[in-house]
């Protein structure tokens, strides 16, 4: 029998909650076959068979807490009656981690810009195979198996294509953390199941980290608001018209990558704004790409994935990796790469029906935006008439350390000048 040791997924993360069992003590398993899902500080997280076998013991039930370097489950491999072999090491077991991703929700590539996701081959399980020395390499470059074209038996991807990849300028991921931003959670019903019954419920993964990261953010950097109305009547009207042509190259398109793609054009006029503080507060680093963060509502909390240099996408691709994104979020499994490195943030309540909030900021970026409810209101033409308009409220919080309210000011009449005429955006296009 092997034990298999509980890896070091990375991020500082020393253990983890068991969330489901994918397989039962006495099955026989296969190489990268999904055995456990377990809930980090960041995301639910499906960890794989290092090899093919049979499992003779579960050491940790479902909803208790494993440690790194612990054992996780026994298994007896498939080759120990031909030639056995040594158990793997921890580092070989933690290239057979992989945070699992959405394989329906997978971006095209940008002939323009060489970004997005390439199309590969799926396993017997549905997820794209590779070896853990494979894994290890793609991990160690912050590459995606799913960015990669894998040229082995059944889109396997081999160490061979990865460093193909690598040649071809592939750009690595910023290596920043990316913080969540906080709403309120509803009770679990449980919790109102019996009368006068106090009902605990551990907080845990990534409610834990959100709890602890908005407490941080919150009592050390000194917020100030700033809130503006948005007439979106025009962008509307913009959207009706592409909606079919996006939907026949089957993207979805919202008001969402509009709003990405001007504020990637207004950080190119206010740097400031797409900056961050040094962890001595003596220096100001200006990024060089709009990594635009989204909070999305997931089932492990919220999460902010966001979309990497909007600056250099078309409209089309920011939507698609919106809609990848997002899907992966609501299911708590979004990777790793897609949650660092994000330098600006977008809070969208009016999806949920607000109006107004006042966010707290994604630290450690320097400021973030709530975008409300879009209304349909009177307003005065330059005829004096009254006119009716799509009204959109929005409230920023900005760091008051480095930026002030005339630079918010300016940099939100940008940024509303690019939604209100969406046309001049085009003068911008690369």
């Amino acid at each position: 029998m092997s034990d298999f040791m509980l890896p070091d997924i990375g991020e500082g993360i020393v253990e983890c909650e068991i969330v489901e069992w994918r397989v039962n003590e006495g099955d026989v398993i296969e190489e990268d076959q999904p055995v456990v899902e377990v809930m980090t500080d960041k995301a639910l997280v499906e960890i794989t068979a290092p090899e093919a076998g049979r499992v003779t013991k579960l050491y940790v039930p479902k909803g208790e807490i494993a440690k790194v370097h612990s054992p996780l489950f026994a298994y007896e491999p498939t080759h120990v009656a031909e030639s056995p072999q040594p158990v793997p090491s921890v580092a070989e077991q933690s290239a057979a981690v992989k945070p699992p991703s959405n394989q329906h929700a997978a971006s095209e590539m940008d002939s323009s810009s060489g970004l997005g996701v390439a199309t590969t081959g799926r396993g017997p399980y549905g997820r794209i195979p590779a070896s853990p020395a494979v894994r290890r390499l793609i991990r160690e470059n912050a590459l995606t198996l799913e960015a990669i074209t894998g040229s082995g038996k059944d889109g396997r991807v081999l160490k061979e294509d990865v460093l193909r990849h690598l040649e071809q300028d592939a750009e690595p991921a910023v290596a920043a953390d990316n913080r969540g931003v906080s709403t309120p959670e509803r009770a679990p019903a449980s919790a109102l199941s019996a009368e006068g019954e106090v009902v605990v419920e551990p907080i845990r993964g990534v409610r834990a980290v959100m709890a602890r990261r908005m407490v941080e953010s919150a009592s050390t950097i000194p917020h100030f608001q700033y809130g503006e109305e948005i007439d979106v009547t025009d962008l509307l009207a913009l959207r009706a018209r592409l909606k079919p042509q996006a939907e026949a190259q089957g993207t979805r398109i919202t008001l969402m990558p509009f709003f990405m793609k001007a504020m990637a054009l207004a950080v190119k006029e206010y740097p400031i704004l797409n900056a961050r503080l040094n962890d001595e507060v003596s220096e100001i680093h200006y990024l060089p790409s709009c990594n635009v963060g989204m909070a999305v509502d997931s089932r492990a909390g919220l999460l902010v994935p966001n979309v990497k240099q909007v600056e250099r996408r078309t409209l089309l691709d920011v939507a698609r990796e919106i809609e990848r994104l997002t899907a992966a979020a609501r299911e708590g499994r979004v990777d790793q790469v897609d949650l660092k490195g994000g330098t600006i943030s977008i809070s969208n309540i009016g999806a949920l029906g607000g109006t107004y909030a006042a966010p707290i900021i994604n630290a450690p970026e320097l400021a973030i935006v709530a975008i409300g409810k879009t209304q349909w209101l009177p307003r005065f033409d330059d005829n004096g008439d009254v006119v009716r308009r799509a009204i959109m409220t929005i409230t920023w919080a900005g760091d008051h350390r480095v930026i002030d309210g005339g630079t918010i000011a300016r940099f939100c009449n940008a940024w509303k000048g690019y939604l209100e005429s969406p046309e001049t955006m085009l003068l911008h296009l690369g």
